[in-house]
C-alpha cells in the first residue's frame, strides 16, 4: 500500500478544493482506499493533523475507512481528538463462512464490536458489504444487509465482487473454485437488498465500484459484474418491475408517467430500456418531472 507523504496530502487537497465550486458545497476529506487505523500511529496523527488545518475553512468534517479488527476504544479516542465524524469499515459480509472462505482476516463479531464502540463514541458509521463473495449467498446476502441495518450503520455501500488480477481470488478463479455473480445477478441481489437500507433509514453512498483506469482498460479485471453503470442498472430494474406490474387501459394509446426529477432517468432506464418496454403497449410514452412527487412514487396519465 502506498502512502503519500505529508507534502502530497496538502497538494491533493489543495487540488481538489481549487476545483470545487466555493458557494453551495458541503466538503469532506476521506482517508480511504487502506486500512486507515492500521498505519503507524505517528503517521495517522500527521494525517489528521493536516485535516485538520482545513476544518472550518471550506472543509466540514472528516471521515476514513478501515478494517473492522482495527478498531479498540484507544482509536476511537484518538480520532475523536483530532475531529473525525465518520469511520466506515469493510465489513464486506456478517455470515463467518463467508469471511472465512474469502480470507477477509476478521469475523462478523469483529465487525459488532467494532460498530458499538464507533456508535457509542457518537461517531457516524459506515458498513461497506460485498455481495458475491465466495460462499455467498442470495440469503446471506440479504442476511448482511438486515444485520447492517440492526448495528444502526449510518451508511453503507455496496460493491458487487470483481475478480482482480494478482490477487487470491484470481487464484481460486482460475483453479475453477470461485465464480463471480453473472451481472443480471449482481443487479437482482443489489435490487433486492436496497429496500432493506431504504426502510431502515441507511444512507446509500455508492453502488457498484468506482471506474478506476485499471477496470476500465482490462488490465486489472479478470472476471465478475462490472458495468460502469452498474447502479442505473439495479435502478432501471427496480423500476421495471413497477412500470410493467401496472394495469394499463387498453383503450388509451398514450402515456405520461410523471416522477421525481431525480429519478426521471432511472425510469426511463437505461438506454431506455422502460421506455421502450412500454413503447411495445403504447403509441407514444412521455416522461415528465413532478417535483410534488418523492422516491419512486409515480403517476400514469392517459390521453
Amino acid at each position: 500500500m502506498h502512502l503519500p507523504s505529508f507534502d502530497e496530502i496538502h497538494r491533493i487537497i489543495e487540488k481538489y478544493l481549487s476545483t470545487i465550486p466555493k458557494e453551495n458545497s458541503e466538503i469532506e476529506i476521506g482517508f480511504f482506499g487502506g486500512n486507515f487505523t492500521g498505519i503507524p500511529l505517528d503517521q495517522q496523527e500527521k494525517y489528521l493533523q493536516i485535516a485538520n488545518e482545513y476544518l472550518g475553512n471550506r472543509i466540514s468534517a472528516i471521515r476514513l475507512s478501515t478494517r473492522p479488527d482495527y478498531i479498540n476504544k484507544d482509536v476511537i479516542n484518538l480520532l475523536k481528538s483530532y475531529n473525525v465524524k465518520t469511520v466506515e469499515l469493510g465489513a464486506q459480509s456478517l455470515d463467518d463462512e463467508v469471511l472465512k472462505e474469502s480470507g477477509r482476516g476478521h469475523k462478523a463479531e469483529d465487525v459488532i464490536n467494532a460498530s458499538m464502540i464507533i456508535k457509542n463514541a457518537g461517531l457516524n458509521l459506515g458498513l461497506q458489504m460485498m455481495i458475491g463473495l465466495p460462499g455467498d449467498t442470495l440469503e446471506k446476502t440479504i442476511y448482511t444487509a438486515n444485520k447492517i441495518v440492526q448495528l444502526k450503520a449510518d451508511s453503507t455501500r455496496i460493491y458487487p465482487t470483481l475478480v482482480i488480477n494478482g490477487t487470491a481470488l484470481q487464484k481460486l478463479f482460475s483453479a475453477g473454485k470461485y465464480k463471480p455473480l453473472e451481472l443480471d445477478e449482481a443487479v437482482n441481489w443489489t435490487k433486492i437488498i436496497l429496500p432493506i437500507f431504504e426502510n431502515g433509514n441507511v444512507d446509500i453512498l455508492r453502488i457498484g465500484l468506482h471506474p478506476s483506469e485499471g477496470l476500465l482498460n482490462g488490465h486489472e479485471l479478470v472476471a465478475g459484474p462490472f458495468h460502469v453503470s452498474f447502479k442505473e442498472l439495479v435502478l432501471t430494474s427496480i423500476w421495471h418491475d413497477l412500470l410493467s406490474a401496472l394495469e394499463f387501459e387498453k383503450d388509451k394509446m398514450e402515456i405520461t408517467i410523471t416522477a421525481n426529477e431525480r429519478e426521471l432517468n432511472y425510469a426511463s432506464g437505461y438506454k431506455a430500456s422502460n421506455r421502450k418496454m412500454l413503447e411495445k403497449r403504447f403509441r407514444k410514452v412521455r416522461f415528465a418531472a413532478d417535483p410534488t412527487l418523492t422516491k419512486r412514487e409515480f403517476n400514469v396519465l392517459y390521453s
